[in-house]
């Protein structure tokens, strides 16, 4: 009897939703003109770095390369002129990756303390130590250039790599503080009272509970981290000399040098060749930054 009553009365459930309706169109219409209008100076680069100068002088930019050569990639790498030094990006890219990892790691590491003992461990000063650091996340840098260099030089490292390391390692320093800070504050505090209560101390209770459970918010400070690093052109050509350039100063010069023919398709391989790292490392960790990025949020 139920079964016919049911029959009877209609289908059940949520009424299917149309595959094609007007907001659906308008959504992903959108998407699809925002990610053209990104998508569409990539395209230009790649086929552009694939073509000979022959071709690129056609004028026909957005044509794809009718014999496609990478040879503007090999020079790009190992031949490209930046000012006295004719090795291309290579050894900048060495550079980069010495300034880069020590910074990544050791901000992160301290951060991710400096968070956690916001969160968890409150003591005498805590406000005022993080309203300092708030502070510190928004002072311009270019207001520190100078009194940056005069230190750096009273200390032996200007002009050196591991000077540098030390200049992103403290800017990075407040921002990443502030997002370990706001996860581990949404994180369960049962979680940490019953550590206490065990007789876990600081150092247990960092190693053991809540190092395992913020991989996302590390991916969040590794991905910030990098890309700000790798791409930053205004600390490297301040805090360095030629010889330890980094990668994006070097790309700089193979840009605008004002010698010899301008080769487009060098230039563009160059400009891939330097973003490659972060894009990369976004691609892969994308997820857990995404989740990362939403419980580390700024909170009140």
């Amino acid at each position: 009897m139920a079964d016919r009553v049911a029959a009877l009365s209609g289908p059940q459930g949520p009424r299917p939703r149309r595959r094609f309706s007007r907001r659906n169109i308008i959504i992903y219409g959108t998407l699809a003109v925002v990610a053209f209008y990104y998508l569409l100076p990539l395209y230009v680069m790649i086929v552009t770095s694939l073509k000979g100068m022959p071709e690129i002088r056609l004028g026909n930019i957005f044509a794809p390369p009718v014999e496609i050569t990478f040879e503007p990639w090999v020079k790009a790498w190992a031949q490209a002129c930046t000012g006295l030094n004719c090795d291309g990006l290579s050894r900048g890219f060495w550079n980069s990756v010495q300034i880069t990892v020590p910074s990544v790691i050791v901000s992160i590491l301290i951060a991710s303390v400096n968070g956690y003992a916001l969160a968890n461990w409150r003591f005498r000063g805590a406000d005022v130590f993080f309203t300092i650091l708030i502070f510190g996340a928004f002072i311009p840098y270019q207001v520190m250039l100078y009194p940056i260099v005069i230190m750096l030089r009273e200390i032996g490292l200007y002009g050196s790599l591991w000077g540098l390391v030390i200049v992103h390692t403290i800017f990075g320093m407040p921002i990443l503080t502030l997002l370990f800070r706001n996860y581990f504050t949404s994180l369960p505090e049962e979680l940490f009272k019953a550590a206490r209560i065990d007789g876990a101390r600081f150092w247990g209770i960092y190693f053991r509970i809540m190092l395992p459970m913020s991989l996302p918010i590390f991916v969040v400070a590794m991905i910030l981290q990098v890309t700000g690093i790798w791409n930053d052109f205004l600390f490297g050509v301040v805090y360095t000399k030629p010889d330890t350039y980094p990668m994006t100063v070097q790309l700089n010069n193979i840009v605008n040098t004002v010698q010899g023919v301008r080769e487009y398709n060098v230039n563009m391989a160059a400009t891939l060749l330097t973003g490659l790292v972060p894009l990369v490392i976004y691609f892969v960790s994308g997820k857990l930054f995404v989740r990362g990025i939403a419980a580390g949020a700024v909170k009140g």
